[in-house]
């Protein structure tokens, strides 16, 4: 009798752990059915089980962006493409990106940004939610006007250093993209640090190699899903190679706060802080708002100042080179440029106030931007769900805004493949407000934009002043592929001719 009642409980628990087990599969076959549901609208390029469409993306960065473009123009206003069980969903249209970027609620970066966070921690770029707004907030007053002039200095000159490094290349074309990056790092290091890093005429600095190889690292790692997980990648060469980098960055930036907080604390003293005289890079602004630790620790500040060297310098060259390119191609603009600077400033020196009064500059570096945008992907993680175009994104979803087409939406920009900076100089030109998208927008957009706007404009003017400049590649010889920055990858190849 024993025995049964034994038996007969035994079959009852083993009855209840399979229903358990069965329970437990069925809820993330349910989820995942809910998942899928959700996303049965928006087309994708064929896909096969578990994989997706990897095996369509194992080509080289320059097809994948082919793909890209091929794929906008079949599926329509949206499409997606499934990276294993992931589903990547790229969006090219104003209404389609405005209830992403207009939202405060989906500020979080993908996921591929972790694999920032070596070199940059969580500083603006890579942090989100209260932290983020916390940051945002504390740093925002590090980009007034005020300071804006002081930086003026320093990129009036870097770019005289830029000028002379130009003046020695010999009758014929250079890569002018190394040339943009070492000014833009000499003018991103002392702005940022205080530090003058003289990447232009020092080749060999450790600091700048280091920058360079883990940019291109980060963005190699960006577009690779094969090296995705850290796993493996610390196992492979260029695994090692990025953690050597990460090494020498942290223990320069840190032995450069090391250096400022010690001055500053020193300079206080003697009302550093209540001094114009005194030259402020964003450094001595963190240090004076981190209250001896208790709202910025020493981590914090090397964050920032790291986010802010990633975030301006591969940008802002990205766009010199660029802008460039274009008058190169279209020489009749930089004398449209030039005629103005002569008529509106003379012989006026530079200031942040009258720069901004060359329309033709402005147009021309607009113009640029609207048809090789620097950021060609600005990539969101969704965590709740989203209407765009009568879709439910549900969480779990990677949207992509492609800028490059975005930019080159026939309905706003007629002729979208030509360049013509007259478009907006004029009151026709009426597009909304997430069809242009330079610097990203809504709450998550570029700090530093005017910053960046008015270093271009420096070194953009400057170089015209002092060269005739010819691009040597047409625009269909042209090769596309989206890095962190849009990347031609035979370089731009510019001839400089002195005036």
């Amino acid at each position: 009798m024993n025995v049964a009642i034994l038996l007969a409980g035994g079959y009852w628990v083993t009855v209840f752990l399979l229903i358990c087990m069965l329970f437990l599969l069925v809820i993330p076959l349910v989820q995942r059915g809910k998942f899928l549901y959700a996303l049965r609208k928006v087309p994708y390029p064929t896909a096969l089980p578990l994989i997706g469409n990897a095996y369509q993306l194992n080509c080289s960065q320059e097809e994948f962006f082919q793909k890209m473009v091929k794929w906008a123009d079949e599926f329509g206003d949206m499409f997606l493409v499934w990276v294993g069980l992931r589903p990547f969903i790229f969006l090219y249209t104003a209404e389609a990106v405005q209830p992403l970027l207009n939202s405060s609620t989906h500020i979080d970066k993908s996921l591929e940004y972790q694999y920032l966070k070596p070199w940059l921690g969580t500083g603006l770029v890579t942090s989100t939610g209260e932290k983020w707004y916390f940051r945002r907030k504390l740093l925002t007053p590090s980009f007034h006007s005020g300071l804006l002039e002081v930086y003026l200095k320093t990129v009036k000159e870097e770019t005289s250093v830029l000028i002379s490094c130009l003046e020695k290349i010999p009758n014929t074309w250079v890569d002018m993209v190394p040339y943009a990056k070492r000014v833009a790092l000499d003018i991103i290091c002392d702005t940022a640090m205080g530090y003058k890093l003289n990447a232009q005429r020092n080749f060999e600095n450790k600091y700048v190699e280091a920058v360079n190889k883990i940019a291109s690292i980060m963005q190699m790692r960006f577009t690779n899903v094969w090296v995705s997980s850290d796993t493996i990648f610390k196992l492979t060469k260029t695994g090692k190679e990025h953690d050597h980098s990460i090494r020498v960055i942290h223990e320069f930036v840190n032995k450069v706060i090391a250096e400022r907080k010690a001055e500053w604390k020193q300079k206080c003293d003697d009302n550093f802080n209540k001094s114009s005289k005194k030259k402020r890079a964003l450094l001595d602004l963190l240090l004076e708002i981190s209250h001896n630790g208790t709202i910025l620790s020493d981590e914090d500040i090397r964050e920032e100042v790291n986010t802010f060297m990633y975030a301006g310098h591969d940008t802002m060259a990205t766009s010199i080179s660029w802008t460039l390119y274009v008058l190169g191609r279209h020489p009749e603009y930089q004398e449209k440029i030039l005629d103005e600077y002569n008529n509106v400033l003379g012989t006026d020196e530079i200031t942040l106030e009258n720069i901004n009064k060359l329309t033709w500059l402005e147009a021309c570096i607009k113009e640029q931007w609207r048809l090789y945008p620097v950021v060609p992907l600005i990539a969101r993680q969704i965590y709740k769900p989203i209407e765009i175009l009568g879709n439910q994104i549900p969480p779990g979803s990677t949207v992509l805004i492609n800028s490059y087409l975005l930019h080159r939406d026939a309905r706003y920009f007629p002729e979208p493949h030509i360049y013509y900076p007259e478009r907006f100089l004029s009151d026709s030109c009426k597009f909304p407000p997430y069809a242009f998208i330079p610097f990203s927008a809504g709450s998550r957009n570029c700090i530093g934009w005017k910053f960046a706007t008015l270093v271009i404009k420096v070194i953009i003017l400057s170089i015209l002043k002092s060269f005739r400049v010819e691009a040597m590649d047409r625009e269909d010889e042209l090769r596309f592929i989206s890095e962190l920055v849009l990347v031609n990858p035979n370089g731009l190849r510019l001839k400089f001719t002195p005036r």
